[in-house]
């Protein structure tokens, strides 16, 4: 699989970069993988997001390689290059770069979720993967590319992001020797901890202070949901992305087979995250909304308002529960 990438890169001088909007660690520390493979293979490379890196991943990219898009400076510049998408297989879900893919010379997909039946995109799309940094570290390896410090960072950095550092249900020896590679390039695995999980703001303690009081339970106590308004982020001066992990806490209750945590950000848009003990594919459920994801983690936009897309959501997961 990585001599397919690696064909695809040898085909085209100039390439630009990118990932879902918002990007993630795992999107973030693919792009630096990728930005390392081609200026070793002599290609001139540049990474263009829809949107700014959020505040907690901004130390993945001391070198400031990462752009956000801007369509006067930028446009143009789709016609001379091929495009590879990293972490995302869903065109609809790479924000405003959209609207200028298909003058690109070509494009490429590099990414681990569940494929998705409407997506015309094609690439290397290995859903066994744990996180799309996994991918990149094997295809950096067939390249040759020893990776220098800064990047290798920051591909650890998407991997334990990605795999709730190796514990999530994808986490397998391959994963591990990923970890592995990059450990032995000098990454510190308590330094990229400490700096995803102990540095958040006062406000983010406040947020989840917040949301987790909105905390209900639904069929009969498996399923946990969270909400969160746009109110709560000026109420505490918390970001948006400050909520990423709130998702994870209910799923500490052995009885919770199902969260979900509803956010809406500061312009009032809604956002669906989904997660799973198994029982219930998520990412089926993500898709019928447009979405996706994993088996047992997943996520959609919604064009209604919080309650709407609640009653929605429980009521596909209820008739899911009921099947199983």
């Amino acid at each position: 699989m990585p001599d397919q990438v690696l064909a695809f890169i040898d085909k085209y001088r100039s390439f630009i970069l990118t990932t879902h909007d918002p990007a993630d660690a795992d999107g973030l520390g693919a792009e630096l993988v990728f930005a390392a493979i081609l200026k070793s293979r002599k290609k001139k490379a540049r990474i263009i997001n829809a949107g700014p890196v959020p505040e907690l991943f901004r130390f993945m990219d001391p070198k400031k390689l990462i752009e956000q898009w801007d369509a006067g400076a930028h446009s143009a510049l789709f016609e001379k290059s091929a495009l590879l998408i990293l972490d995302t297989s869903d065109e609809y879900n790479i924000g405003a770069i959209r609207s200028v893919i298909a003058g690109a010379q070509d494009i490429f997909v590099v990414d681990h979720h569940e494929p998705k039946p409407f997506s015309t995109l094609g690439g290397l799309i290995d859903s066994s993967a744990a996180a799309t940094c996994e991918l990149a570290v094997e295809i950096a390896g067939a390249a040759g590319l020893t990776l220098d410090a800064d990047t290798a960072r920051a591909a650890y950095t998407g991997l334990v992001y990605d795999t709730g550092f190796f514990a999530y249900s994808k986490t397998t020896l391959r994963t591990f020797t990923a970890a592995r590679a990059l450990i032995e390039r000098k990454v510190v695995p308590y330094d990229v901890y400490r700096r995803l999980n102990e540095n958040a703001s006062t406000g983010a303690l406040l947020l989840q202070k917040q949301v987790l009081s909105t905390l209900e339970l639904y069929a009969g106590g498996t399923v946990a949901v969270q909400l969160m308004r746009k109110e709560d982020l000026a109420a505490t001066g918390a970001h948006f992305e400050d909520a990423e992990g709130f998702i994870n806490i209910p799923m500490r209750a052995r009885e919770v087979t199902v969260s979900i945590l509803i956010k809406e950000n500061t312009e009032g848009k809604v956002r669906c995250s989904l997660r799973s003990k198994g029982r219930v594919n998520v990412s089926k459920i993500a898709q019928s909304f447009g979405g996706g994801g994993h088996v047992s983690a997943a996520g959609f936009k919604s064009d209604k308002n919080i309650e709407e897309t609640l009653k929605e959501v429980i009521e596909i997961i209820q008739t899911h529960l009921d099947s199983v």
